[in-house]
């Protein structure tokens, strides 16, 4: 069997976000894996390290490839990435997913479509995802 090379990878860097949320490993965790499973991914494991004083740090590793967080709560900061391979899982819904769930006063991301030969670079549209 022969599988694509194609993938998509959206990275945002959030500003703004409360230093609560962005301090607590465990409620990442558990927000991370249910923006994995909305946009379709399955998840094979998780890791989260909560960091002293503060800061946390949570990879879900999926089938198709990861979903990553690294927070800065002193500084209202976290930069989220999701990278997925193939056409049936869009990264984008987990970048989605989890915007909302910080709600950030500013967002920058960026999408690479890889795997197709030179990268290309798009500028996603960052959507309030409905969380349920």
């Amino acid at each position: 069997m022969e599988y694509s090379t194609f993938g998509r990878h959206v990275a945002v860097d959030t500003w703004g976000v409360d230093f609560d949320l962005l301090n607590s490993a465990e409620l990442l965790q558990s927000h991370m894996v249910e923006a994995a499973e909305a946009c379709g991914a399955t998840v094979l494991s998780v890791q989260a390290k909560q960091f002293e004083p503060q800061g946390a740090t949570v990879l879900v590793m999926l089938s198709e490839s990861h979903l990553s967080i690294h927070t800065y709560p002193e500084r209202g900061f976290a930069a989220i990435d999701c990278y997925t391979c193939g056409e049936t899982v869009d990264p984008q819904l987990a970048i989605d997913y989890m915007v909302n769930v910080l709600k950030p006063k500013n967002t920058y991301a960026k999408k690479l479509v890889r795997g197709m030969g030179e990268m290309k670079v798009e500028e996603p549209t960052i959507k309030q995802a409905e969380l349920v």
